[in-house]
Parts: C-alpha cells; structure tokens; sequence
C-alpha cells in the first residue's frame, strides 16, 4: 500500500497545486483515465471546502490531504481541523439527502453535493478533532513493462 500524504496552509491558490497532486497519483495508482478529471474536480471541491472551513474559523492548521493506493482502489482522504460535534466519537454527517435539504443552506452543503455528484464512494465524517471527506476510486491493474 502506497501512501502519499500533503500538508498545505488553508490558501485557496493551494488548491490548485492538491487538485495537480492528486491527479498525478491517480494515474500513477491506475485510475482510468477518463476518471481523472472527475479526481480533480472532487479534490477541488473537497480542498476548498477544508481551506473555507479553516479560514472562517480563524485556524492556521495546515490541510491534510492523504493519497492511498491499495490493490483493487485508490482512495483520497481530505481532512480538516475544525472540530464537529462534541460528545463521542467521529459521527458520520448527514447523507446526500439531507445535503440537497431545500432548508439547508450554505457553501459546505453544495460542495458536498457537488462530490457525491463526481464520486460514488464517499465518507464525510466529523467529530471533536475535526472533518474528513473520505473518496475512493476503482483501479485497474496494468502489468508492469519489461
């Protein structure tokens, strides 16, 4: 399992530079090519929301951002330092549903909507040391050339 982890201060020009990141190492991993712009789009999303969550509550904790490739899946964690709700342990947020709410509104929710839009396999979870968005992409195995 190969792991590649980036740490970025919550700036939105460094989003750009994460979106490049993860793109690279998906193609590395073997995600299919006509997924990779669907990669960049997610991260893109996903790092924008972690930089707005730091920056609108005055954090200068660095965003994490984690690229694992496994056997049959490559996945990308994107995590934040801004604590959720109190009392236990991480507690996974609201499905989709409850994203597109008509009485919810927001920057967080519609970036949200916007990943479960681009990723059939997303985790967004929160609790007291903070968020993480949880994506992960199929991989086909390509044997290696002499």
């Amino acid at each position: 399992m190969a792991t590649v982890e980036l740490r970025f201060s919550a700036q939105p020009e460094h989003v750009r530079t994460a979106r490049l990141v993860a793109a690279s190492v998906a193609r590395r991993a073997g995600v299919e090519e006509a997924v990779l712009d669907e990669v960049r789009l997610a991260v893109g999303e996903a790092c924008s929301r972690a930089v707005g969550l730091h920056r609108s509550n005055g954090l200068t904790a660095p965003v994490r951002v984690v690229l694992t490739e496994e056997e049959k899946q490559f996945s990308i964690e994107v995590g934040d330092e801004v604590p959720g709700p109190a009392g236990g342990p991480t507690e996974a947020v609201p499905g989709i549903e409850a994203v597109l709410d008509p009485d919810i509104e927001g920057e967080d929710e519609m970036g949200l909507a916007v990943i479960s839009g681009l990723v059939d396999d997303v985790e967004v979870t929160s609790g007291e040391a903070g968020g993480t968005i949880r994506m992960t992409w199929p991989v086909a195995r390509v044997e290696a050339l002499p």
